[in-house]
């Protein structure tokens, strides 16, 4: 499908701004495929005319004269699409009930030994998880399945099995194994071995038994976390993320950071996980010149997306960085990216600007220190920048987070205790007019907990 977009009568063009806003519906779109089409995939948001500068690597005359191309190759390929369409359907037909047949083979004859890495068997798989009994299944996601498992030697594990239509090649799959076996950090989730047989692709990661970060943020959570416990998973998920983009042999890009990806263990140790997206950093090219960014199709989750990334394809380490700041506004407020239609980012900024913040933070946080919710709030702003140019680096992120901890005027003994371990003082709800006399907020002292636009604010219409 080919859309248009002209702006109503009246206006002439749309702001940058109001770009930005329609780009983010269409990378967003929640859109259900079927077994007769699907899935919605954008394949392009051109920008012509006034808007053409937003589009650096096209120029208007190449691009009209590419489209000329384009259309001229299309109606030759047509021809010969026609001629050989029943050919190809028999083909993938033959295809896809041999790919099972020949990883079974090349499975027996592939093998790659990882240090720290095991090769489990599908009969261990199976052993582990009750022949994959739905009672085991603690997850599911775009990539396939997580289940619970415990191996023979009692170590429980978490088994994550791909889905018929995400299976790689085999030596895709091995590379992905050997570039994981290289990350060791304390704040990402350690690959302990993977399965290949059967025509199945499996790997086996440490179990964290706190699951996601997003399930503790779910209202259907019985249990609260307290902001001490929640800036603490924040530091812990930045400096994993550090560890990727400066310190990993090779530097990664995670490109789908979110909420779901971020597990805590038996302690609420954040540790991030699922790299199934992850691209490496780009590397010199002949010339010994650095790219500073890397030319990719537009991948990840809806609400996490960078716009700058979505407009260019040009994925840096800053489209992490802006991940990573709306995983911190939904520990701020505990809503989700995208909620009914609205942007998260969009929705805080507005409360920010009027001046009534607080109003929509979570309100299962208990009592927090007033300065240090700004702080954070104000880190998690900058991180969701449109430019990247204009967001922190992973390292002034950590050290902000770890400058806000130090802020903390009290011990947060129980993480998980929504009690106050503070007295509590009246605020004046509004970050712009927080004296200094009111160190400490109760969520339980504000209305909110949803987005902004259900509240009434004197707000400018755009």
């Amino acid at each position: 499908m080919y859309l248009k977009l002209y702006p109503v009568v009246g206006d002439n063009t749309f702001n940058e701004s109001e770009i930005l806003r329609i780009s983010e519906i269409f990378a967003s779109w929640e859109f259900r495929g079927s077994h007769l089409f699907g899935p919605y995939e954008l394949l392009n948001f051109t920008l012509l005319g006034p808007y053409s500068h937003l589009n650096p690597e096209i120029k208007g005359k190449k691009q009209s004269k590419g489209v000329v191309i384009a259309c001229i190759v299309a109606a030759g390929a047509f021809a010969a699409f026609v001629s050989s369409i029943a050919t190809i359907l028999i083909t993938r037909r033959r295809a896809k009930y041999q790919k099972i047949l020949s990883r079974k083979r090349l499975s027996s004859s592939l093998s790659i030994k990882v240090d720290g890495v095991k090769s489990f068997t599908f009969r261990e798989m199976t052993s582990a998880t009750n022949n994959f009994d739905t009672s085991t299944q603690v997850g599911e996601g775009g990539y396939g399945s997580v289940f619970r498992g415990i191996l023979a030697d009692k170590t429980v594990v978490a088994i994550k099995r791909a889905k018929v239509g995400s299976l790689q090649g085999q030596k895709e799959f091995l590379t992905e194994i050997e570039l994981l076996s290289r990350l060791h950090h304390r704040n990402l989730v350690v690959l302990l071995g993977y399965c290949d047989e059967e025509g199945e692709q499996m790997l086996i990661y440490e179990f964290m038994p706190n699951g996601t970060l997003r399930d503790w943020l779910s209202a259907k959570c019985k249990k609260n976390l307290k902001f001490g416990a929640r800036l603490g998973i924040a530091l812990g998920a930045s400096k994993g993320i550090l560890y990727l983009h400066t310190e990993a042999d090779p530097p990664i890009f995670h490109r789908d950071i979110k909420a779901s990806n971020i597990l805590l263990d038996s302690k609420l140790t954040a540790k991030v996980a699922d790299f199934g997206l992850s691209r490496l950093a780009p590397v010199q090219d002949d010339e010994g010149l650095l790219p500073n960014h890397v030319s990719t199709m537009v991948k990840g989750t809806p609400g996490y997306l960078d716009p700058e990334y979505f407009l260019t394809r040009k994925m840096t380490d800053k489209s992490d960085v802006y991940s990573l700041g709306v995983v911190f506004l939904e520990i701020l407020t505990g809503m989700h990216p995208i909620s009914h239609g609205k942007n998260i980012v969009r929705e805080v900024k507005m409360a920010h600007k009027s001046g009534v913040m607080f109003s929509i933070m979570d309100k299962s946080m208990g009592s927090y220190p007033s300065e240090c919710a700004e702080k954070l709030v104000e880190l998690a702003l900058k991180c969701c920048q449109d430019k990247p140019e204009d967001r922190p680096s992973m390292l002034e992120v950590v050290r902000t987070l770890e400058t806000i901890l130090q802020m903390m005027t009290y011990t947060d003994t129980d993480p998980l205790d929504n009690k106050a371990s503070f007295s509590e003082t009246t605020s004046s709800a509004s970050f712009s007019n927080t004296k200094s006399g009111d160190l400490f907020i109760s969520s339980s002292n504000v209305s909110g907990g949803d987005l902004i636009s259900g509240v009434t604010l004197n707000i400018t219409p755009r």
